[in-house]
């Protein structure tokens, strides 16, 4: 089988669930390739491992410029475009597999036109809410539901993809056109909670299937540390893990802020990890922060020295750190929100519907009855090589059989 991949990078969490799945399916003897646009982080990815680079730094300066002054996100983009339609071609594959397209980095009109066209099978796995609005990857917070019926007047425009005029409902429509009528799709989101917006979107006429989101349970697992003597834990003390590779309310920061002041010092040290000097100063002195890292091992670590993982989110797909942390035996405490719930259940955490549910969670230590095994065989559901073999089953049952 000959599998084509495009999404928005090669690196970061939807980059590495690309480069997974190519990995296992050359692994069970497919050809694959991969294209995202260029950035700094993919610059030494070459040709010889089946990747393939959209485009030079300057025109994807130039087409995310256009697409921002205009509001015509995925309208440009032109030669690189047939550039990569172009090596498609020359690759023939048997099923195009679709990511993040957002960010102008790609010409969607004619990328649709030529799916069309060749009827090509497609699996499109929405990493997020964009492939159904008029702009937006996410619109809970925002509280807006324009997106059932045809987006206007948004209210998030100037955030990302950002633009300096609301294009929103042409775009929509747009949208609509490209993306309906072809032949042999197949949406696949990583939780229930979006499959169910998809099949209340213009995407309705396509079966969806949920594949969630994977980690490496071979990475993260219970790891050995100083963590705690590092943080000067005192016995009796409890730690609150908070995770994120974007603070913000979205993302719960002020929830971590309330904590700080409402729980007792002496019982309980709250860390928060993914943090920047921005960040740093928003926070009080007694929390600790620990800067991003890209080494998975140490935040297994990490993980491991916690007593409880917090995720105080109101914007998520799926919500993997929640599944990182069960993985290295600690309990969660989400928020109803999205697709996090769908990672926990009785036997690795505790959801909560407001920020005083989840105080009152933390002081009555509603985890107690959580063990470390329990949350480590509740994580093992979300193994990212069963996840990309899904894929590719997924794959095989669409063309034909391989």
């Amino acid at each position: 089988m000959r599998i084509v991949q495009i999404n928005g990078g090669a690196k970061g969490s939807t980059g590495k669930i690309m480069m997974g799945i190519a990995e296992v399916a050359r692994a069970q003897g497919h050809e694959v390739m991969c294209a995202s646009p260029i950035t700094t982080t993919n610059r030494d990815a070459g040709e010889d491992c089946g990747y393939y680079r959209i485009g030079t730094f300057n025109s994807r300066r130039l087409n995310v410029a256009l697409a921002r002054i205009t509001g015509f996100n995925g309208c440009f983009a032109w030669f690189e475009t047939y550039k990569l339609l172009k090596k498609i071609d020359e690759f023939k594959p048997d099923i195009i597999h679709l990511h993040n397209l957002h960010d102008s980095y790609i010409n969607l009109p004619m990328l649709f036109s030529y799916i069309k066209k060749h009827e090509i099978p497609v699996v499109w796995t929405l990493h997020d809410c964009w492939a159904f609005t008029g702009q937006c990857p996410h619109f809970t917070m925002a509280k807006c539901d324009k997106w059932r019926t045809g987006c206007f007047n948004c209210p998030q425009y100037k955030e990302y993809p950002e633009a300096l005029y609301d294009n929103t409902k042409r775009m929509w429509k747009l949208k609509k056109k490209w993306f309906t009528g072809v032949k042999n799709l197949t949406v696949v989101t990583p939780s229930k909670w979006l499959a169910n917006l998809v099949n209340e979107s213009y995407l309705n006429e396509y079966p969806v299937k949920v594949i969630n989101n994977g980690i490496d349970l071979h990475v993260f697992k219970p790891t050995e540390n100083e963590y705690r003597n590092k943080w000067g834990v005192k016995e009796g003390q409890k730690v609150i893990l908070g995770v994120s590779f974007g603070w913000g309310v979205k993302k719960g920061l002020d929830c971590f802020i309330r904590l700080a002041s409402e729980l007792d010092g002496n019982l309980f040290k709250i860390v928060l990890v993914g943090t920047d000097e921005k960040i740093d100063k928003k926070l009080p002195a007694s929390i600790i922060t620990i800067h991003r890292t890209q080494n998975q091992n140490e935040l297994a670590g990490i993980y491991t020295a916690a007593d409880v993982f917090v995720n105080p989110t109101r914007e998520e797909v799926l919500g993997l750190v929640n599944v990182e942390a069960q993985a290295c035996g600690i309990p969660v405490i989400t928020f109803r929100t999205g697709g996090s719930p769908e990672c926990i259940d009785e036997n690795s955490g505790v959801v909560v519907d407001s920020y005083e549910e989840m105080l009152e969670a933390i002081i009555n230590n509603n985890c107690a009855d959580v063990s470390r095994i329990t949350c480590i065989n509740s994580a093992c559901r979300f193994s990212e090589k069963v996840k990309y073999g899904d894929y590719i089953k997924l794959y095989s049952d669409m063309v034909g059989g391989f």
